[in-house]
């Protein structure tokens, strides 16, 4: 039996049905028309704007549950609705998984070849788009947790798969294992820093000393204002994600690209005295 509408969205042609698993993927697509409520996500404005509609196409293409709807069909707009760029050069995939409860991937375009941190489903209008955007070299997995549909877009493009080496057993099929004590680089400007807390063999990737791909290790929140950790989702150690956070202030970056809660743009130095400030308070308690 389909889901039905969750009564908490607003009355009108688009909500959110009770099959939502509260991810939070749509709220960041379309900050504004969907807000928690009650522990799940609903539309408390109904779209307007050409804008709005589109952001409201978007969140129906991140749902891993596939639980935004409409009363009626409406028409798709015009313009690619994922992936959305985020910035030059990088871009959310969209198609979350549910088996990755959610979780964003990204495609970073690169002339030594394209990179996607974290995977989506395999959707065909994904692949074809990374088709065009001449396929990828290396698919970067932050933990076990996200590897989502990562053997099929490595099958598909022929790319190498990079895990943490503890994380392994999540994707059988990796080409390159990570390891503890070493920061290397898996490309020009792409640096992958080892992470363990949320579970033993997180990473984050950092790219150009600019972009950090932070997985489920670090993220950004409205409501605190602040960068913040997942201590309801810690898997493995909150004391070892603190000391490694501690670690990762030493890496310059201004964009932090999670894979769940929202992304943030701060200045690099603003950036480092946050995360500084946030371990200080996970060690406090």
């Amino acid at each position: 039996m389909k889901p039905l509408r969750n009564t908490d969205s607003v009355p009108g042609e688009w909500y959110i049905d009770t099959a939502c698993i509260n991810c939070g993927a749509s709220r960041h697509v379309a900050p504004g028309l969907i807000a928690e409520r009650n522990d799940k996500s609903v539309f408390v404005r109904q779209p307007v704007t050409p804008e709005e509609q589109l952001a409201a196409w978007r969140a129906v293409f991140v749902c891993p549950t596939a639980s935004v709807r409409s009363e009626t069909k409406q028409p798709r707009p015009r313009t690619a609705v994922f992936p959305q760029q985020i910035i030059t050069g990088v871009w959310r995939c969209g198609f979350n998984a549910r088996s990755s409860f959610g979780a964003h991937s990204y495609f970073a375009a690169r002339p030594d070849g394209n990179l996607l941190i974290d995977s989506p489903r395999y959707a065909a209008e994904l692949v074809k788009w990374f088709d065009a955007s001449g396929g990828i070299a290396h698919i970067l997995l932050s933990h076990r947790d996200d590897v989502a549909d990562a053997d099929k877009y490595a099958r598909q493009f022929g790319a190498r798969v990079w895990i943490h080496r503890e994380d392994s057993s999540a994707a059988p099929y990796a080409t390159d294992l990570l390891d503890d004590g070493s920061a290397p680089r898996i490309a020009a400007g792409v640096c992958a820093i080892p992470m363990p807390g949320h579970t033993r063999g997180s990473v984050v990737y950092l790219l150009d000393d600019c972009v950090l791909f932070s997985g489920d290790s670090l993220a950004w929140s409205p409501r605190e204002q602040d960068l913040v950790a997942f201590r309801d989702a810690c898997w493995y150690s909150w004391t070892e994600l603190a000391e490694s956070l501690g670690k990762l202030a030493a890496y310059r970056f201004e964009w932090l690209l999670p894979g769940h809660g929202w992304l943030a743009h701060l200045p690099a130095k603003e950036m480092s005295a946050r995360l500084l400030a946030l371990v200080a308070r996970m060690r406090n308690g």
